[in-house]
């Protein structure tokens, strides 16, 4: 999850690149022939081997991670953000390790800033085979807190919803017309557990979920296949702002690693333990579900930024930027927090019973 909107203004290509894009695909092609047979079609299937491989934003957090590991598996990979700078150093870094990348400046909630990268790629390049909707915004504030900020709904619907399907149907023709395709959009566990505080990012979220749900139905005799990651709390930028929200997070390289996944599996959806039981309490004891939410949503105190407050300083040498804040003994919020640090265990070690569920 990144708090970007995706790159325009596309990189000049050079002829070196060419020619690795050209080996990269003739490679894959190589070894789908030296080994005749069904495993042999199914390793090339799902090799990444001279895919062409588009990313949003993919300047910093997990799209800069998945960028890196995606090129890794001798992808070509396309970067879009808006951050120029930040984008051109991720495609020196990629290049620098042999890999095949490009990167185009693009606000992914601009039509013609779309259109213009996605024109650019498609005269350069021929075509996109996969496509990752993991540009975002997220924002931690209870709806009460959100009565005067309609904005707030606006921006994250513009980046998490409209930006990813302004992208998909930008390419969707092309991959129907060449009988294959494969979109991941990167979603949020929190949809399946409803977790307070996120109305707004969880809303959009949803949003996309469906369409996914609606086009890949439509889409099955056109060979064009959708995957949903629902990815629980990421360590990136984006989360520092919203302080400490009682649950640990994963690493950009290990989201990284399962949009690889997503990527050569195909799968429909990737969850983890704690979206899934969420469903399942959704399910089967939806009032003992609210109920544990309500407790943790009173437990954990509002984050200064969702109050309009600074953010308190960090000390550079004690966590980095995307670590939660820890609360002084003076704090009255974690005085009183017994029964929600008990809460938070009962949660944490519920999630260990429940295998991610993989569709």
């Amino acid at each position: 999850m990144t708090d970007h909107a995706a790159d325009g203004g596309s990189n000049h290509t050079e002829s070196a690149q060419v020619t690795d894009e050209s080996a990269h695909t003739a490679a894959g092609l190589a070894h789908a022939t030296a080994e005749p047979g069904y495993l042999a079609r199914r390793r090339a299937a799902r090799s990444l081997a001279g895919k062409h491989v588009l990313i949003t934003g993919a300047s910093s957090g997990i799209g800069r991670a998945a960028a890196g590991a995606v090129a890794a598996k001798g992808a070509v990979v396309f970067l879009l953000a808006r951050r120029g700078e930040e984008l051109t150093a991720v495609v020196d870094e990629i290049r620098a390790a042999g890999g095949t990348a490009y990167g185009h400046s693009c606000d992914v909630t601009d039509s013609e800033s779309v259109d213009r990268t996605v024109e650019a790629i498609l005269d350069e390049h021929d075509h996109v085979d996969m496509l990752v909707n993991n540009a975002g915004r997220s924002i931690r504030r209870a709806v009460h807190r959100s009565t005067d900020r309609l904005h707030d709904f606006e921006r994250t619907m513009a980046v998490n919803y409209f930006g990813a399907v302004r992208m998909t149907l930008a390419l969707l023709p092309g991959m129907r017309e060449r009988k294959f395709g494969h979109i991941v959009n990167i979603s949020s566990a929190g949809v399946q557990a409803t977790t307070p505080r996120y109305a707004a990012y969880l809303a959009s979220k949803a949003a996309l979920d469906k369409f996914a749900e609606v086009t890949a139905i439509e889409m099955l005799s056109d060979n064009v296949t959708f995957t949903t990651i629902h990815m629980p709390l990421v360590r990136t930028p984006m989360i520092a702002p919203s302080g400490d929200q009682g649950a640990p997070a994963e690493s950009p390289e290990w989201a990284a690693a399962t949009i690889v996944r997503a990527l050569t599996d195909r799968p429909r959806r990737i969850d983890v333990p704690i979206g899934t039981l969420g469903e399942y309490g959704s399910l089967f004891a939806p009032r003992i579900k609210d109920r544990i939410l309500h407790r943790y949503y009173r437990a954990l105190p509002d984050s200064p930024a969702s109050k309009g407050e600074a953010a308190p300083d960090r000390s550079p040498a004690s966590q980095s930027p995307a670590s939660p804040t820890p609360a002084s003994p003076a704090d009255p919020h974690r005085r009183s927090s017994t029964a929600g640090r008990a809460t938070r265990t009962v949660l944490r070690r519920a999630a260990r019973l429940v295998p991610g569920t993989y569709w």
